[in-house]
Parts: C-alpha cells; structure tokens; sequence
C-alpha cells in the first residue's frame, strides 16, 4: 500500500491538521498491510501558483518547450507521479478565512491536468485517478461543520470526484480557538474519528 501524506498548514511543529494526518498514517501502518510513506509539506515547500508563465509551458508542446518552460512542467510532473502511484492519499487541511490554503489550491491546480488526471468524454468528465482511498484531516478555529460557512467539504469532495478519487474520508476537529478545553475535546474527537475511519 503506497500512501501519499500531503501537509498544507503554513505552520510546523504546531499545525494541528499536520498532526492529525501523521495519526491517520500511523494508524494505517499499524495495520497489516505492507506500506511505503511519500510525505510533501506544502507548507515548507511551497508548490509555484498556476500563472501565465506555467499556463504557457502547459500548453506548449513538449518538443517546443524552452528550458525554463521545460522545468516548469517538470515541477508539476512529479506530484502527479506521486498522485498516481498512491493507494491512499491522507491530506491534512486547516481552514483559512473559510477556504482551503492557497498552499494546498496550488497542489491541486498542478495535479489536474487534461487528458492525464481527467478526461472529458462524450458522457462528460471523467477521472482518472480512481481506485484510491483519501483521508482528509480537517482542522478548525471555530465551528462550520455541516453549515454553509463550509466551503472547504463541498470543493474537496468536488474536486476529488472530478479528479476520479470518490472513496474520501474527512475528519472533523472543530473549535479549536474557543479555549483550552475546547481544543482538547476536538482532538480527541479527532482521534476517535481516525481510530473508527481506519478500522472500517
């Protein structure tokens, strides 16, 4: 089982959503399965946004492409690569002025690429990573869950259906700036989550 953790928090040691998706991971390495662990921290390693310059490499043709075009695409190649050789991809994502972060947008806008992660067909849009399992840790300051406020559960599930990846998991720590108290009851919320999430 090839597992893909992605970490979007712009913080570190102390990023809650970091913190739930290595649990998640932990969780399924402890099982009986045999796994390889990929890890990319956004966060330290921020992925360039889609602009003018990438949108130019894409659509020039391979054979064409100048070395700086060249590199750029290349960039984006290998998290497809990784994408694609996952069984399990495990996302930690914290909310950010009600969206997910810019940093984990940008990795999302460099792994959906026509004809290679989806397809438009004569029934419409296909995805092609499919057969995966997706975890997703959700981190919050205050409570959204199930309200309009949550932006980020509708274009998660979007976009991962749009990218052929249906099978997806999101666990919940809510209201984690209302106090101590609050904080802790959400992580352990959390963990109950994950524990209940990875045996099924």
């Amino acid at each position: 089982m090839n597992i893909l953790q992605i970490h979007s928090s712009a913080r570190a040691a102390a990023s809650h959503s970091s913190g739930l998706a290595r649990r998640i991971v932990e969780r399924l390495q402890a099982g009986p399965a045999a796994t390889t662990l990929t890890v990319r921290d956004l966060g330290r390693t921020p992925h360039p946004e889609l602009d003018e310059a990438a949108l130019g490499a894409l659509f020039t043709p391979a054979e064409q492409r100048t070395p700086q075009q060249v590199a750029r695409v290349a960039l984006d190649d290998a998290l497809i690569a990784e994408i694609q050789a996952a069984d399990v991809l495990v996302l930690g994502v914290p909310m950010y002025n009600f969206g997910v972060p810019a940093q984990l947008k940008n990795w999302i806008d460099a792994i959906a690429r026509a004809r290679v992660t989806f397809q438009y067909t004569e029934r419409g849009a296909e995805g092609l990573l499919k057969g995966k399992k997706v975890y997703v840790a959700l981190t919050r300051g205050g409570l959204y869950r199930n309200t309009p406020a949550d932006t980020q559960v509708p274009y998660l599930q979007n976009v991962l259906a749009f990218l052929g990846m249906t099978d997806v998991q999101f666990i919940y720590a809510e209201g984690l700036a209302m106090g101590p108290d609050a904080e802790q009851q959400a992580l352990a919320s959390a963990h109950e989550q994950i524990e209940q999430a990875v045996a099924a």
